[in-house]
């Protein structure tokens, strides 16, 4: 329940409510879009970011809290590595199992490729079972994949990378396709029809949705898929280096088990990295909406090799995440609220923004009210605007929020606040990360052997993604890549596997004048022991301090 105090500002947001169902706001301006981005936007922050030091992307603005990891040492001693003795020969190795990494392998094994699948914790835990709204996909007869392609690099700012966006948009259709008749149950119209919806930057009604459950349906149905087409799968066992042949290609990757802490080496003729994000760094401070494996360990890994990076200078923060209760700080907030027809509103019941603007205009805009002294605080200091969610009953009819949305019925209900008859206090929340590894329509890299899928990967987004875009991405560069990888397996001829690559990494920090103190990458888990000396942390470091991997 909300605190008399905030109750008051909710009388206010309830007593505009008739003005608001008749109230349009104007789209934002070009000119009033730039200075209220520079002015209130996380990415524009200098203090935020810093130039990279070494590696490919040197001089590069990037987040402090990434730099910080992708200058690291590797937590692997070359010297007692014995590269001789192989654990898993394959054909691919599939390092993730989100959505992009579950697509991969399936595409992968179906192209003859034999093949194995990594994850750092359980099959399946990865940023998509939390995607809540939908998809995007052009299936109307008044849509296209060109209007599609058009409302994405409107969004993204226009840098996108033109060619991944014109794969992403045509094949989004036939992904659709695909993930129903592998059992997805798409929300569909009493005649049969999609039942799509609308989001902040798109054009036209297609947004794909199962409920507010979307991401957990089509991770449900890969996973299953994963298990019965028996593709071999390790868990709880993350990568903590690339391995390379003396060719130059990437050739296999070092795995350490998180309950025994064994070393795993694997050869693999391709590697595909499908590693997710970057949330629980909490750039800048941000809550997240992520796992709590998003790490950035792909970007890592893939970066000490020498592959290329990507808009590494623009995260995405939802303007919609959880400011209260503190129990749910940061969590996800679906755009799907707004897509219904909630509206933002600031402490005076005034809307200050059209809802379904671009998520870095409306996460700017949410910022600046509360800088504004227009917000909410919180009992435990957080800010937040309200989104009025009652105005979704008010609008489509009495039983729409508890129909359309019963997830977030449910965890809110928790705290004894019902969003069907009060407002949700939002605030933005680190959500995505727009940049990443650069990669070309079918997922390779700027490194032979190697190919990116899914988040860790950068280019589609340009510099803001759109709602329903990266459950698309996922999926359709999750199937290139598996298919282009098990091509490359049938070709490649390795040579001597070697970890020279580490050497030459450490030599470039020394060059640099970057200590050995730098600690080891990749992160892996996020650390929020509040004293990391205690017994604990020095048991942990007893256990994992064996010569074999070099630890923080």
């Amino acid at each position: 329940m909300y605190p008399a105090y905030m109750g008051e500002s909710i009388r206010k947001v309830e007593a505009s409510r008739e003005r608001r169902l008749e109230e349009t706001r104007p789209r934002v301006g070009d000119q009033e879009k730039a200075a209220l981005l520079t002015e209130f936007h996380p990415d524009f922050i200098k203090e935020g970011m810093r130039e990279l030091l070494v590696g490919p992307n040197r001089g590069e603005p990037t987040p402090n809290e990434v730099a910080a990891l992708l200058e690291g040492n590797s937590r692997v001693n070359p010297d007692k590595i014995n590269l001789g003795k192989v654990d898993h020969d394959v054909d691919v190795l599939v390092i993730g199992c989100g959505g992009a990494g579950a697509s991969a392998a399936l595409l992968a094994q179906e192209n003859g490729a034999k093949t194995l699948l990594v994850t750092k914790l359980r099959l399946g835990d990865a940023n998509t079972v939390g995607a809540q709204a939908g998809t995007q996909a052009a299936d109307r007869s008044n849509d296209s994949p060109a209007i599609h392609y058009l409302d994405t690099i409107g969004g993204g700012r226009f840098d996108n990378i033109p060619e991944l966006v014109e794969a992403l948009v045509r094949d989004a259709p036939s992904v659709i396709k695909w993930l129903e008749e592998l059992g997805v149950n798409w929300d569909k119209n009493p005649d049969g029809s999609m039942h799509e919806l609308s989001g902040g930057g798109a054009s036209r009604l297609r947004l794909h949705s199962a409920r507010d459950y979307t991401g957990l349906e089509e991770m449900r149905v890969l996973r299953d898929e994963v298990h019965n087409r028996c593709i071999d799968y390790l868990e709880f066992s993350p990568v903590i280096e690339l391995v390379m042949d003396d060719k130059g290609q990437v050739a296999g990757a070092i795995l350490v088990n998180l309950e025994t802490n064994e070393l795993t080496l694997v050869r693999a003729g391709a590697v595909i990295m499908a590693t997710g994000g970057a949330g629980r760094l909490h750039i800048q401070g941000f809550p997240t909406t992520n796992h709590y494996g998003a790490t950035a360990d792909g970007l890592v890994l893939a970066y000490r090799v020498g592959a290329e990076l990507i808009f590494m200078d623009t995260m995405q923060y939802h303007p919609t995440g959880a400011a209260y209760p503190v129990q749910i700080l940061g969590q996800l907030v679906t755009e799907k609220v707004r897509t219904l027809g909630a509206q933002l509103v600031n402490a005076e019941g005034e809307q200050f923004i059209m809802s379904l603007e671009p998520r870095d205009v409306v996460a700017s805009a949410n910022i600046r009210e509360c800088r504004h002294m227009k917000g909410i605080t919180t009992p435990t200091g957080e800010l937040g605007v309200w989104l009025d969610s009652p105005m979704i009953d008010l609008l489509r009819g009495e039983g729409t929020i508890a129909r359309e949305l019963p997830a977030m019925v449910r965890q809110f209900g928790r705290y004894n606040i019902d969003i069907t008859k009060e407002p949700m206090l939002v605030y933005p929340t680190l959500h995505y990360q727009n940049g990443g590894i650069k990669i070309d329509p079918d997922g390779a890299t700027t490194i032979p052997g190697l190919f990116a899928a899914g988040e860790c990967m950068g280019g589609v987004h340009g510099r803001n993604r759109l709602i329903g875009n990266s459950t698309l991405d996922i999926f359709v560069f999750g199937r290139r890549a598996g298919k282009a990888a098990a091509r490359y397996a049938r070709e490649v001829k390795l040579g001597a596997l070697t970890l020279d690559h580490v050497g030459k990494w450490q030599a470039e920090l020394k060059e640099a004048g970057i200590t050995e103190s730098r600690p080891a990458t990749p992160l892996l888990l996020p650390n929020y022991a509040r004293q990391p000396d205690d017994y604990l942390a020095d048991y942990a470091r007893k256990t994992l301090s064996s010569g074999q991997i070099k630890v923080a």
